[in-house]
């Protein structure tokens, strides 16, 4: 295949931007998304001659390259057959469920896997055809696991980043899935595949000797036989714990107007004592549906004493047309109507749930109005509303309760630390954060924010393509992650 012009490329199941209307001449108009990702890659993209391979968004939706915000984009377009099959269907009823330890069951059907092939070698050919001669490619997340292979079929000459932002899960869960030899040689097609977690890799390792007969020693999988240039290859597996982009955020959460409207949010609240706070996703791994219940024992025990207490839930909007999203939708909502029918107040009830999405400068203000902010994932790549909130408090104050199950409590260390199955273990630590003296706040918080500080995003990006590139180290150095005591297993 011949090669295309641009020297860095980025594939991910989406484009970074969003459309929102169309212009006088009837072109689409669009405007970037404000996620992390995004904030990192940017930067790289334009000084790097940069393209980005995604799908717009909308099914049936085609359109040719156009530039953005210095960069590239290149759509690639989705049937609404595609949409179902491979987003709604392989990726998220199946590999999602899977990679975070069946919390709800994984479903298994051969044509969300035909789909799903067929759209990979979409978006490895649409990279294919942008990428120049000895590129660097770097593809995102569980959506695209068959890409690396398929590009390295057709351009041997490329440098390949793989990142998967979500769990790798155990090999004993890992291996119900009926296609485990083909994603894992998907996967390592790669010349580097990066893991929030240090675990996560060690995951990936196994399965790379189990579900693919792969030799492993220490951090590398030896793809292929023989010696150089017989096909052999080294593909390194490391942890590159993904951050924000904290300064602004930061900046964000000490102008004037948001200072003011985070008080304005606790006087509309009518200013309670205690103001717990929840933002995710409406999705089961989220562990919302826990969360509720200690709270409802929080206030039915009256743990939390004479303080007058409310609990703002966020849950955006998340992937309604899977049944078992909806289903989490009705449940949730009925356990917060009942939990406010029987304990609410006129004037006054304990749970504002907000089932829609804000911007950055409304979810700043609620980070700053919030005394205690509740992070207890079931199971989480990263998670990176804690590291939000770290950023926001610009004051020094606030607590962080922290589920053990998300990648953030790795680095995240002077957060308070929870099993969210542990109803009993987390009403105390919930209890305790309410409590905690303003001294030990300041001293947990400040250590908090010199992490996400000095370990932003554009850190992540810099670790990662500089791993790639050969010229640094993964953060953990990967001699943290090994097979055993370097030898060399099937």
């Amino acid at each position: 295949m011949p090669s295309g012009q641009y020297d860095f490329v980025v594939v991910a199941n989406r484009l970074p931007v969003d459309k929102v209307g169309t212009t006088d001449d009837g072109e689409p108009l669009y405007e970037t998304s404000p996620g992390g990702l995004v904030t990192a890659l940017a930067p790289v993209m334009r000084s790097q001659h940069g393209a980005w391979v995604g799908w717009a968004g909308a099914p049936d939706e085609s359109g040719d390259a156009f530039d953005s915000d210095g960069m590239h984009l290149v759509p690639v377009e989705l049937s609404g057959q595609d949409v179902e099959d491979y987003y709604e269907g392989m990726s998220n009823g199946t590999l999602w469920p899977l990679f975070h330890d069946v919390i709800a069951a994984p479903e298994y059907h051969r044509h969300w896997w035909d789909a799903y092939v067929r759209v990979n070698r979409r978006f490895a050919e649409a990279a294919a055809a942008q990428a120049d001669s000895g590129a660097t490619v770097w593809v995102q997340d569980y959506q695209l696991l068959l890409v690396p292979a398929m590009l390295r079929e057709q351009r041997p000459d490329l440098r390949i980043g793989f990142f998967n932002h979500i769990p790798f899960p155990g090999y004993e869960i890992f291996s119900q899935l009926p296609w485990r030899r083909q994603v894992i040689e998907g996967v390592l097609g790669s010349d580097l595949v990066g893991f929030q977690r240090r675990s996560d890799a060690t995951n990936f390792l196994r399965a790379c000797r189990r579900a693919a007969g792969a030799t492993t020693r220490g951090s590398s999988v030896h793809v292929g036989h023989g010696g150089e240039g017989d096909g052999h290859r080294a593909v390194r597996a490391a942890a590159f714990p993904i951050s924000i982009d904290a300064r602004s955020f930061e900046e964000l959460a000490s102008d004037s107007a948001v200072v003011a409207r985070a008080a304005e949010v606790r006087k509309e609240l009518g200013d309670p004592d205690l103001v717990l706070l929840g933002v995710d996703r409406l999705d089961y791994t989220k562990g919302i549906r826990h969360r509720l219940s200690i709270f409802k024992e929080l206030i039915e025990d009256g743990a939390l004493g004479d303080k007058q207490v409310v609990l703002v839930q966020v849950a955006s909007p998340s992937r309604e047309r899977v049944k078992a999203y909806s289903d989490l939708r009705d449940e949730v909502e009925l356990i917060v109507g009942r939990l406010n029918g029987d304990h609410g107040t006129v004037g006054w009830q304990p749970v504002h749930y907000l089932h829609q999405s804000f911007p950055r400068n409304e979810m700043a203000a609620l980070y700053l109005a919030a005394d205690v902010m509740l992070v207890t994932a079931l199971r989480d790549g990263m998670n990176l509303v804690a590291k939000e909130y770290v950023a926001a408090r610009h004051d020094d104050d606030g607590v962080l309760v922290l589920s053990e199950f998300a990648g953030a409590a790795d680095e995240l260390a002077q957060a308070v630390l929870v099993n969210p199955h542990d109803i009993d273990g987390t009403k105390a630590a919930i209890t305790r954060a309410a409590s905690m003296s303003r001294e030990e706040r300041r001293r947990r918080m400040r250590a908090l924010r010199r992490r996400v500080k000095e370990h932003d995003v554009e850190r992540w990006a810099q670790e990662f393509l500089g791993s790639l590139q050969g010229r640094v180290g993964a953060r953990d150095g990967g001699s943290g992650i090994e097979s055993g005591s370097g030898e060399r297993e099937r």
